[in-house]
């Protein structure tokens, strides 16, 4: 399924398609005998929390859903799941995605909002309700820029830049997370 981490801790550059089963089943969730202070209980926890988010954006339609983050590097205790999935732009420019999804999810957490960001103890980042809820931040992809530079100062779109390391803009795999078969 999914590789060991090369020498940088990072998975070989390349999309892993996973459901949530198998990404449960995965190095990203057990780790390795290299890896003996990896927490697995809180990497578990995330998982399930992705896949609250994962079955809403399910049921409005959405099928490209992308993880990345420190969740998918050798972290022993990533701090968060960190991801972005596919939407056509009228459905989100019109408010009706945000609608229909927190339709569907009962502490009403789905917005990008700034304003709807708030501080979390020992976080200098302000955090969006998904996160203080579920520690999972997935962001709408409809072709624009991601707010995220590649190593040269240029703006990359959230495809380009989950494929990419933060620290030094190496290239590194990514998990497409699919339906339960």
């Amino acid at each position: 399924m999914i590789p060991d981490f090369d020498e940088n801790g990072l998975l070989p550059p390349r999309d892993f398609g996973l459901t949530i089963s198998q990404l449960e089943k995965s190095i990203l969730v057990l780790g390795s005998k290299a890896t003996p202070n990896w927490d697995v209980a809180w990497r578990f926890k995330l998982v399930q929390n992705l896949a609250v988010m994962c079955r809403q954006l399910w049921q409005v339609g959405i099928n490209d859903i992308f993880i990345d983050g420190s969740f998918v590097e050798d972290k022993d205790h990533p701090n968060d799941i960190d991801g972005y999935f596919v939407c056509d732009l009228h459905q989100l420019a019109s408010g009706e995605l945000e609608r229909d999804l927190n339709v569907l999810d009962p502490h009403k957490i789905w917005t990008w909002n700034p304003s709807s960001r708030r501080p979390y103890r020992g976080y200098p980042k302000l955090q969006l309700p998904m996160w203080h809820v579920y520690r999972v931040e997935l962001y709408p992809h409809v072709g624009q820029l991601s707010g995220i530079k590649d190593r040269f100062g240029n703006d990359l779109e959230f495809p380009s830049a989950f494929r990419q390391s933060r620290r030094d803009g190496k290239p590194k795999g990514i998990i497409r997370i699919g339906g339960e078969s």
